[in-house]
């Protein structure tokens, strides 16, 4: 069931929050940045985990902790190529990439049992596709799930969306 909503993100009260993410991504744009600022410990286990696994895009990663008041699930997909594993920004996405993560992401959530997922405009900021090509993904691969999926399709900074 997919919910499109306005807000932010961070504000969600799903479970889980996924995103997209590069292999060495530096976490220093938009939601990527967000979530290292609220979660600095997500970020240095990102960084550990990439110099040990050298994920590869179309693959995802799957970061539980603490946050100021709540515990938190984050499903980094793998939606971009990688970025110099010096640091820096991930390249761009790729359909076929997006589409590989969002299948691993529907059998985590079955299998994991999530009871509801957030997830913003994948791919489209610095990965940059076109919504008209990812929104119909995320409706195949995630739409007969039988759990709220918020779509943040616009981002409002400290509005909580109207999740049903």
């Amino acid at each position: 069931m997919i919910h499109e909503v306005s807000g932010d993100i961070l504000l969600s009260r799903a479970k889980v929050i996924a995103h997209g993410v590069g292999g060495n991504d530096d976490f220093k744009q938009g939601l990527a940045l967000s979530l290292r600022e609220r979660y600095p410990s997500l970020y240095k286990d990102f960084r550990h985990y990439c110099h040990s696994v050298h994920p590869k895009a179309g693959e995802l990663w799957v970061w539980s902790g603490m946050g100021e008041t709540e515990h938190i699930t984050v499903v980094n997909l793998f939606t971009q190529s990688e970025a110099s594993p010096e640091g820096g920004h991930a390249g761009k996405a790729h359909l076929s990439d997006v589409n590989h993560a969002l299948r691993a992401l529907h059998k985590l959530i079955e299998a994991e049992k999530f009871t509801s997922l957030a997830l913003p405009r994948l791919a489209t900021g610095v990965g940059g596709l076109a919504w008209t090509d990812v929104l119909p993904l995320i409706k195949q691969h995630l739409g007969a799930l039988q759990i709220p999926v918020y779509l943040y399709s616009t981002y409002r900074p400290g509005v909580v969306a109207e999740e049903k």
